[in-house]
């Protein structure tokens, strides 16, 4: 049975680099669009490239409140394998962000078949700060960059430049987008900041993942598919 309320929220297995560093899913930016989506009345469901355990950035978990372990158990010990998921059976798809989104969403063969069908679908694609890395690898069923010609943003060099992990990283998300020949815009760091060009959301940064949930679940109500319409959130960066 198709799943109309669905929405399916991606996330990072994460990677251990040399000197015990992880690269793992910032927290806020699953469980505020998860917030988010609940409050307009769609479940969720999480997967993640191999499936299993999500592993957590710590100090995305510094701030997080008494109940964010218990969260964390109940949504990221257990996500399932992406290759499990089905267009069909979702309203639209978001990538969540955290280092660890650097390294396996853009080789992740099944995430790209997924974001190609979305876009086939009409349905909204989302993605956050270092989830955007995710549109990277997808391409359009033209064989083009999914990214190509689109207005988007996610986490700038300027922002990356202020973390433990610059020069640790397979690339820098700013510069590979730009070489796909999307339309980059850079808010001021760590502002909230999002752009919707058609039925792609991106948003900058932690600070934005609520507004770009929310983005993606106003693209959900418009109950058709969606053209390539571009624009921004109001009250967002660049208005």
């Amino acid at each position: 049975m198709q799943k109309t309320n669905q929405v399916l929220i991606v996330v990072t297995n994460g990677k251990q680099l040399d000197g015990g560093v992880l690269a793992g899913v910032w927290w806020s930016e699953v469980a505020e669009p998860i917030e988010a989506f609940a409050a307009r009345g769609y479940e969720v469901t999480i997967a993640s490239p191999k499936g299993g355990e999500a592993l957590v950035d710590p100090a995305s978990m510094k701030d997080a409140g008494e109940s964010a372990e218990h969260s964390y158990r109940k949504w990221l010990s257990d996500t399932m394998p992406l290759r499990k998921a089905k267009t069909q059976d979702y309203q639209a798809i978001f990538l969540a962000g955290g280092h660890g989104a650097m390294f396996d969403f853009p080789q992740d063969v099944h995430l790209q078949n997924l974001l190609t069908d979305f876009v086939t679908a009409g349905k909204p694609i989302g993605a956050v700060c270092h989830g955007v890395a995710g549109l990277v690898g997808a391409k359009l069923d033209t064989s083009n960059p999914l990214v190509e010609n689109k207005t988007l943003t996610g986490f700038t060099n300027a922002e990356e430049a202020q973390t433990p992990l610059q020069g640790r990283l397979p690339f820098l998300l700013e510069t590979k987008l730009k070489e796909l020949e999307a339309k980059f815009v850079a808010g001021p760091d760590y502002a909230e900041h999002v752009e919707v060009d058609g039925g792609l959301v991106t948003g900058q940064n932690p600070a934005s993942s609520r507004a770009a949930a929310i983005a993606v679940a106003d693209l959900i109500a418009a109950g058709k598919p969606l053209e390539h319409r571009q624009g921004r959130v109001p009250g967002g960066v660049g208005q």
